[in-house]
């Protein structure tokens, strides 16, 4: 084992969780802190680690983007052509994990993925900078490509096409609401007695909230 490595640690110290201090319901929960982070002024606060099921059987995970959360869940954009999207559409149960390291804090959340509307993907797409737009055009993502100039070369045809700035909806592209079944607050403590506190949804619809040691 590297010792360099394994010598890294960090005591964390910085807040305690406990049950009579969170909400009802972890979607509200999440709502509060998800307000510190941003007053916080964390870097890429609204990136998670997305984990699906591959075709072959085996996890993988990638970050991508948080875009918005109502009470029925969180969603996200992305390439429904991609390695993820073709995952999801397989085995529409995916996991989350946000990680704050400035509050010491993770949210783990597991649930069942489906597409958002046509509508809500083509009002996003257009709210986006006309290079994210042309570039989610472009890109064959998780695609083999022979090169970068490949890449680039596409790119460049497509800002010429659309130079009045009307770029289309691709239709491989749009996004994802995931409904969560379970909800992991976890903040750092000291000497690794971290607090953790689980939500499940119930068959009523309700919510149970447990402590898991840590």
């Amino acid at each position: 084992m590297n010792r360099d490595i394994a010598s890294i640690r960090k005591d964390y110290q910085l807040a305690s969780l406990d049950e009579a201090s969170t909400l009802a319901n972890p979607m509200d929960q999440f709502g509060n802190w998800w307000k510190e982070a941003i007053e916080s002024n964390i870097e890429e606060v609204n990136a998670f680690t997305l984990s699906t099921i591959g075709l072959n059987g085996h996890p993988t995970a990638r970050v991508v983007l948080l875009k918005g959360f109502t009470p029925e869940g969180f969603i996200f954009f992305t390439n429904y052509d991609s390695n993820k999207g073709k995952e999801i559409a397989a085995h529409p149960a995916v996991a989350m994990n946000f990680f704050w390291k400035e509050l010491e804090r993770q949210v783990r959340i597991n649930g069942t993925i489906k597409k958002v509307s046509t509508e809500e993907s083509e009002q996003y797409f257009h709210s986006r900078p006309i290079g994210s737009q042309l570039g989610a055009l472009t890109s064959p993502q998780s695609q083999v490509i022979p090169n970068r100039a490949f890449l680039e070369e596409l790119m460049a045809a497509n800002v010429e096409k659309y130079k009045d700035g009307n770029v289309p909806l691709p239709p491989h592209w749009g996004g994802y609401i995931i409904h969560p079944t379970s909800i992991e607050f976890w903040q750092g403590r000291s000497s690794r007695l971290h607090d953790r506190l689980q939500y499940t949804l119930q068959d009523n619809h309700g919510w149970t909230k447990v402590r898991l040691a840590p």
